[in-house]
């Protein structure tokens, strides 16, 4: 499996480090951004699979990051993080992650019909 990449945004230098210390999945892989300015540069620079913003985050800058990288990655996973610890942080990135996987698994539905009119009586069991 792939490395999945995170995107931390906070105004707040020591409370991204706490989240970045909070996330303790070895297959996660994260990048801090402390402003709105360079959150936009790092985006455009990486491809990431998750954004987690804090909620030491402005709501102005929260819209407008939301609707950038929404607008550039469609199936990017934006988590809103409070002030919940490691298990519920992991938790909800782990959710939003299987989440993501279960919608992009393929289905198809067939349904055979070519002797619907032909006029045989043929059951296929």
């Amino acid at each position: 499996m792939k490395r999945k990449e995170i995107l931390i945004v906070d105004g707040y230098k020591t409370t991204t480090q706490e989240i970045t210390k909070l996330i303790y999945d070895t297959s996660l892989q994260t990048t801090i951004a402390e402003t709105t300015e360079e959150a936009i540069e790092k985006f455009y620079r990486q491809n990431f699979d998750i954004a987690i913003f804090s909620n030491e985050l402005g709501f102005e800058d929260e819209k407008k990051l939301r609707k950038i990288f929404t607008i550039q990655n469609p199936d990017l996973i934006i988590i809103q993080h409070g002030n919940e610890d490691g298990n519920s942080l992991n938790t909800k990135i782990a959710e939003a992650i299987s989440k993501q996987e279960k919608n992009r698994r393929m289905s198809i539905s067939l349904v055979d019909d070519a002797l619907k009119n032909a006029g045989l009586n043929i059951i296929v069991q």
